[in-house]
């Protein structure tokens, strides 16, 4: 087995080349071929250890964000799409985001801070390099974190020990053919921790354009999302703190200056990720088309977040907050005779690489953390701390942001709606879906809170890909529906319920034929 290929990703030549990127900041590359001499060589290097792909359109597929729908003109896009939908082993190679593409640019990003590591290691003097070894162990963590989001189920005290973690290289590879065992995910969770503190306590301020780099506060945000998925509470809370500060409404996105831009083009796109807006934290461009296929255009149309998961459980269903539609500070995008409905997030940039033969990349850029995702994340580790005054506090200060009329909420008031509400079916959808975790909940106020949370940050988030995750932490069931133009549900297809093991996406065929233990599937 190639390990070099299946675990620590491609060459030092190949790191070059898939980076590539339509953002300046990623425009230049060091020579594969260069001998590191000095830090500042060593942080060129690190621009590669990003990785080039981001897991938002197989998750959104994946999620109970998309139905299929049935019309004569609506189809799919591609065979990886309807894959994903179906919730099958993806055998498909060549979109920028399937499992193959997505192992092979994490690892390659893993491999990349890997050679930083170990040159920092090798010189006379690697105290002048700990700014770059921070950088370097948050990238190989954050690599290792986003792989666990697709292929493993979700973290839990009491399951970690058994389910399968993934191969963490901590070191170039330098014997072809030594198979890495996948471990734990507790052990998984326990590398990532290791590198997330030691790459917090290192890393430095001082970068051209921090926007797309692991600064102190980009890492605490990433500290906040790993342990409120690790389930200590009381960190998430702690690297929060760090992040928001006093005063976190003043870093908020500015939502009504972002929905006056209109839906046209790439404006609202590319003011979501502007690198100058404070609610961004850290960008990462990536060749990807959910741009595109996010949006009311007609291609990937059959496999959709259609009218029927808008009005009834996402951008224009009722909230505590009152219509989700008309309250909160986005315009949901439409057009008749397409199956979407959408916000323009997500931008859509082709970069030609050959005019004649009509070749091209297409890309779009993530916010990978802000502000806003950091304070929901903040509130759910208080609720579930039982701190139900500060979780609400978090979620008035956002509402205050992403409202309207600058709602604020009263527990007494989410719990009255979410009461009212009926638990989901998949034909009677409402926005409050059964929680199954495999921790207790509380009935009476943190259930309804929690509801809360989840609803908000599902309309927060909508086509970033992290709704799945909440899915999977929350034992969320999901089900495959044909919805009809009348948003009528013509029949239930498949449905995945707590501890389905395909909520673990499998590994890429080539990654199982070298020689790596597959994810469980059921017989």
């Amino acid at each position: 087995m190639k390990v070099n290929k299946y675990i620590t990703g491609l060459s030092m030549a190949a790191i070059s080349f898939a980076l590539a990127s339509c953002n300046e900041f990623l425009d230049k590359y060091p020579d594969s071929r260069m001998d590191l001499k000095n830090p500042s060589e060593v942080s060129q290097l690190l621009v590669s250890a990003y990785p080039s792909a981001h897991p938002a359109y197989l998750t959104e597929m994946y999620s109970d964000n998309t139905d299929e729908q049935m019309h004569s003109t609506w189809s799919t896009f591609d065979r990886f799409q309807e894959q994903a939908y179906q919730w099958k082993d993806i055998q498909e190679v060549r979109n920028s985001e399937t499992p193959y593409q997505l192992w092979e640019a994490h690892y390659t990003a893993v491999a990349t801070a890997n050679e930083a590591i170990a040159h920092i290691k090798s010189v006379s003097n690697p105290h002048d390099y700990d700014a770059q070894l921070g950088e370097a162990l948050l990238c190989r963590a954050f690599a290792m974190f986003q792989l666990s989001t697709v292929f493993c189920q979700a973290y839990d005290k009491t399951t970690a020990q058994g389910n399968l973690g993934l191969p963490y290289p901590t070191e170039p590879e330098q014997v072809v053919g030594r198979l890495m065992e996948r471990g734990t995910l507790e052990q998984l969770y326990a590398n990532i921790e290791k590198d997330l503190l030691e790459g917090i306590s290192l890393v430095g301020t001082k970068y051209a354009r921090p926007k797309f780099h692991f600064t102190k506060q980009a890492a605490y945000a990433f500290a906040t999302r790993f342990y409120l998925y690790a389930q200590q509470y009381d960190k998430a809370i702690k690297y929060a703190d760090l992040v928001l500060g006093n005063q976190p409404g003043d870093i908020l996105r500015n939502w009504a200056e972002w929905n006056q831009l209109g839906p046209s083009g790439n404006v609202q796109p590319n003011a979501f990720v502007q690198a100058s807006n404070n609610a961004n934290i850290l960008l990462l461009p990536v060749p990807s088309e959910w741009g595109v296929i996010s949006i009311p255009v007609l291609a990937g149309s059959k496999y959709a977040h259609g009218e029927m998961l808008s009005k009834n459980e996402t951008l224009q269903a009722p909230g505590p907050w009152g219509n989700s539609g008309t309250e909160l500070l986005y315009t949901v995008t439409y057009n008749n005779g397409v199956s979407k409905y959408a916000l323009r997030k997500i931008p859509y940039v082709p970069r030609v690489i050959d005019v004649t033969a009509g070749i091209g990349i297409p890309y779009s850029e993530y916010a990978v953390f802000n502000t806003d995702e950091t304070l929901l994340e903040r509130a759910e580790a208080y609720a579930l701390s039982g701190k139900y005054a500060e979780a609400l506090k978090d979620i008035n200060t956002e509402l205050t942001a992403f409202s309207k009329k600058k709602v604020q909420l009263t527990l007494d008031k989410i719990k009255d709606f979410y009461n009212s509400q009926a638990y989901y079916t998949p034909t009677k959808p409402t926005p409050r879906k059964a929680l199954n975790p495999l921790f207790a909940i509380e009935k009476t106020t943190q259930e309804p809170l929690l509801q809360c949370l989840l609803q908000l940050r599902r309309i927060l988030t909508i086509h970033e890909g992290f709704r799945l995750q909440d899915v999977k932490r929350y034992g969320i069931t999901m089900y495959r529906r044909q919805v009809d133009v009348q948003s009528k549900v013509n029949a239930l297809t498949d449905s995945m319920k707590v501890g389905d093991p395909r909520l673990a996406i499998q590994l890429p065929q080539d990654v199982i034929s070298a020689g790596i233990t597959p994810n469980p599937r059921n017989k």
